[in-house]
């Protein structure tokens, strides 16, 4: 496991359980989360329902964690069967957070924790890795998906077949994928954010 960055707060939630990973090789080990609203964690509910859409074709891939939080998503990608997570997060508290909950969940080996802005991480990257998977979890209604999508579009960090997958609020706007060359092939919502799916544009 890759980490670049050193000394953080010990300030972490105790564990919650109703946030574990909920299938695979760590399945049900609880997972520690970052204190205060910085940070969103993904209910276990919802994790649930993302992971049954796409759990059939995890095995053997790559997947890219941006905006990782406490990196439940992550974390649950290596448990199903991702040979190789990526984490980005600029929260030294939500480092600590990955980085306690893969000691636990014993994942380190299948890990690279990279605390920096999510571009500066995307330009570390580019060139050096490719991602079957793209997970985000930006700030609501800041537009950040919207330029984390502008810069993939011209990057060479996406497989082929690679599929991108954006966590929003119900009223993010994604008209402009076909200009940026994606396609939505899926849009699952909730009662108050959604995901949605994005393909390359054949």
């Amino acid at each position: 496991m890759f980490w670049n960055d050193g000394v953080v707060s010990d300030i972490i939630n105790q564990e919650n359980d109703k946030m574990r990973v909920i299938a695979g090789k760590a399945r049900r080990i609880p997972l520690v989360t970052v204190k205060g609203m910085e940070t969103r964690p993904t209910t276990d509910r919802t994790k649930e329902t993302l992971f049954n859409m796409i759990a059939h074709r995890l095995c053997d891939c790559t997947f890219l964690d941006l905006f990782s939080g406490s990196g439940a998503i992550g974390i649950e990608a290596i448990s199903r069967g991702v040979k190789k997570a990526v984490f980005v997060e600029n929260n030294p508290n939500a480092i600590q957070c990955i980085m306690e909950n893969l000691k636990k969940t014993q994942l380190e080996d299948q890990a690279e924790v990279i605390r920096e802005d999510v571009f500066s991480a995307l330009r570390r990257l580019d060139g050096r890795e490719k991602f079957d998977y793209v997970f985000m979890d930006p700030p609501y209604n800041h537009m950040l998906e919207k330029e984390v999508l502008t810069y993939l579009a011209k990057s060479d960090l996406l497989e082929k077949d690679a599929l991108i997958i954006v966590e929003a609020s119900l009223a993010t706007d994604f008209s402009y994928l076909e200009e940026l060359g994606f396609l939505m092939i899926k849009q699952k919502k909730y009662k108050t954010n959604m995901h949605v799916f994005i393909s390359v544009e054949e």
